[in-house]
């Protein structure tokens, strides 16, 4: 860039890409380990950032000024501008659901996590269900979530839900109880590789069998919806 490029067009482009960078290098740092998934999801947002910022200038850059220096601030809002679009549509999905991280289609008696007790990445968490707060929330924002009705034994039940679970991709099962009737694992997304902790128990009812299943996210305090969604795929896979 030339040097008679000066002011709000040099900043813009100079902030798109360091908002370009920080797009690429957060989720790539989290994905191959060379940072936790909160730092790798902080940079990714701190990028967001950045790129609304530089997008906002790239617009007054181009209405003040031309030649070379409306081309860098058209630069920068071109770049600035994709990955606003981007975050923003990330933060709007996050709005759209309730902020919490601990779902169970049975808040009354939400199945209890053992395996995951165990796990040195929970030793100081408490793995208990929250309570009223989550649920109210859960009922507003997901009141399809509920337990699943089988027409079949709970031991058949079981064995479903088991093979469901191992053919089930990015999940590793951490806990095959059948005595119990319980199985536990835990999930990595595949981008920024969070990990979260499930627990699957199969329980009697009248003419059949219930499974009730809880999914917890390690990090954070909200999921953007993916804990819900779990469940639905797997209820999905069973039904």
């Amino acid at each position: 860039m030339s040097d008679n490029v000066s002011g709000v067009p040099r900043l813009a482009w100079r902030l798109s890409v360091v908002a370009a960078a920080a797009f690429i290098l957060g989720p790539l740092g989290a994905h191959f380990g060379l940072t936790k998934p909160l730092t790798g999801l902080a940079v990714f947002a701190l990028g967001g950032v950045l790129s609304l910022t530089s997008a906002v200038l790239g617009i007054i850059g181009a209405l003040r000024h031309s030649g070379e220096a409306r081309s860098a601030a058209l630069r920068g809002l071109g770049i600035g501008g994709l990955c606003s679009i981007i975050f923003i549509s990330l933060l709007a999905r996050g709005r759209s659901v309730p902020r919490i991280n601990d779902i169970t289609t049975d808040t009354d008696r939400p199945p209890k996590f053992v395996a995951a007790l165990k796990a040195p990445q929970n030793a100081d968490r408490d793995m208990t269900y929250p309570g009223p707060s989550f649920a109210d929330q859960q009922k507003r924002g997901y009141p399809d979530i509920a337990p699943l009705l089988l027409p079949i034994p709970p031991s058949v039940a079981y064995a479903k839900a088991l093979d469901a679970a191992k053919q089930t991709p990015n999940w590793v099962l951490t806990r095959d109880d059948a005595a119990a009737l319980a199985l536990e694992g835990t999930d990595t997304s595949q981008l920024f590789r969070f990990q979260d902790d499930f627990v699957i128990e199969i329980r009697e009812d009248v003419g059949g069998s219930v499974v009730e299943m809880r999914s917890k996210s390690r990090d954070g305090q909200g999921d953007f919806g993916v804990n819900a969604a779990r469940i639905r795929g797997f209820f999905a896979k069973l039904k």
